[in-house]
């Protein structure tokens, strides 16, 4: 690393509340806990949910305001959002990046529905930014009435104001190669201005356990094979297609358990419920205890909706995948985007389509147990190399580059 000051660096996340258990959250929180080794770091979000203790880096709301755990569904600080809200926070956070700029030397933003519009307020003030992007949202809702007609107009305004924000960003930070295309292609943005950089995983935290002590504390049947998943349950992770091929197949050894909670949570358990299959939802769970769902499971699974995302093709780095491996469990997942270069087909998972056929086939050849434990070691072995301080030390030396290059403008004007 250099020998240069410590720079003061602020992590934006504008459209997000702080919710410790959310996944975006996490990938915040994490990469901000890696990069205070080398630099005094200030994470913003939209508002804070839930309150976390840190000594190491700082954090901050955006727009201070109370949200009850009860209403905090997850950490998307601008779903259901009017386009007033909307012309209303931006001027918070025009307020905010005029407040804040004489402490910071650069501005990370994590991106969002407005991705730059943050970066570009501070480059305004003269504090130079970094977007970090996660996604290129597309539209795939039909355009059947006035009101799916009105919502597709505020996507394509959002979209637009995302594009002209990211083309004035002097660095992008893409979390694949896929992403990186997609961000060039659809907003025209410079290929060699976009920096790829992964995620990492938390092994502190993620390790593998002992499945005897894990299923006893987390009341799981000894000898079944455990299948788990974790997150939420929404447009893009369907669970419905393996509750069908359940429903159809019936293994008698094979139980499905969901950490988690989501906006399809009830038709998942009404589907379920019809069927009578051997499914239990646990709901929320405390994070710390997440790793030990993971130690009870056999094998654990990642069941995207790739109809959801554009011509089929997950942009993002998942995070669920890589933490379900370190825990020693080997995945099942689509073959779409990162996840192929993650799982390792009949190696350290399996990837087939996300649909009751495939799943059919899979639930009537179902692995032993000791063949699944097997694939958790090559599993966990894979991703040994993947860690935060990692992605936190490519963060840091785009900052710097960033930074002497402003330097150097600077002494020749």
């Amino acid at each position: 690393m250099t020998s240069r000051k410590r720079l003061s660096i602020c992590y934006a996340a504008p459209g997000q509340n702080l919710l410790p258990s959310a996944g975006p959250t996490r990938n915040v929180l994490n990469v901000a806990n890696a990069l205070s080794q080398w630099a005094d770091v200030t994470v913003a979000f939209r508002s804070i949910c839930e309150p976390i203790c840190t000594g190491q880096y700082k954090v901050v709301a955006i727009e201070p305001r109370r949200i009850s755990m009860g209403t905090a569904k997850d950490d998307n600080a601008t779903r259901g959002l009017y386009p007033w809200q909307h012309l209303l926070y931006c001027r918070t956070l025009s307020s905010f990046s005029r407040q804040q700029a004489s402490s910071y030397d650069v501005v990370l933003e994590k991106g969002w529905r407005l991705s730059g519009y943050l970066l570009d307020r501070f480059r305004r003030n003269g504090v130079p930014g970094v977007l970090i992007e996660n996604d290129v949202r597309f539209w795939t809702e039909p355009l059947t009435n006035l009101e799916g007609i009105a919502k597709y107009i505020l996507h394509s305004t959002a979209h637009w104001v995302a594009g002209r924000s990211s083309r004035r960003a002097p660095v992008v930070i893409a979390e694949t190669q896929e992403l990186k295309s997609m961000l060039v292609k659809q907003r025209e943005l410079s290929p060699d201005r976009v920096e790829v950089v992964g995620l990492g995983v938390d092994h502190a935290l993620f390790r593998p356990g002992d499945q005897q002590s894990a299923r006893k504390a987390c009341q799981i049947c000894p000898d079944t094979i455990c299948l788990l998943y974790v997150g939420g349950m929404d447009e893009y992770h369907d669970l419905e297609p393996l509750i069908d091929a359940l429903a159809a197949v019936r293994p008698p050894s094979v139980e499905l358990h969901v950490v988690g909670d989501g906006e399809y949570r009830v038709r998942c358990e009404e589907k379920a419920r019809r069927a009578q299959i051997r499914l239990r939802f646990h709901g929320h769970v405390p994070h710390a205890m997440v790793p030990q769902y993971i130690a009870a499971a056999d094998l654990c699974v990642a069941p995207y909706r790739t109809s959801a995302f554009h011509n089929g093709l997950l942009p993002f780095s998942t995070l669920k995948i890589p933490e379900y491996m370190a825990c020693g469990r080997p995945v099942v997942s689509v073959p779409s985007g990162s996840i192929g270069r993650l799982i390792e087909d009949q190696v350290s998972g399996f990837l087939f389509p996300n649909e009751v056929s495939s799943w059919v086939t899979f639930l009537g050849t179902m692995p032993s147990r000791e063949q699944l434990a097997r694939m958790g070691q090559a599993a966990a072995y894979a991703v040994e190399p993947l860690g935060w301080e990692k992605t936190a030390k490519l963060y840091l030396e785009v900052c710097e580059k960033l930074i002497a290059s402003k330097s150097a403008r600077q002494i020749w004007t």
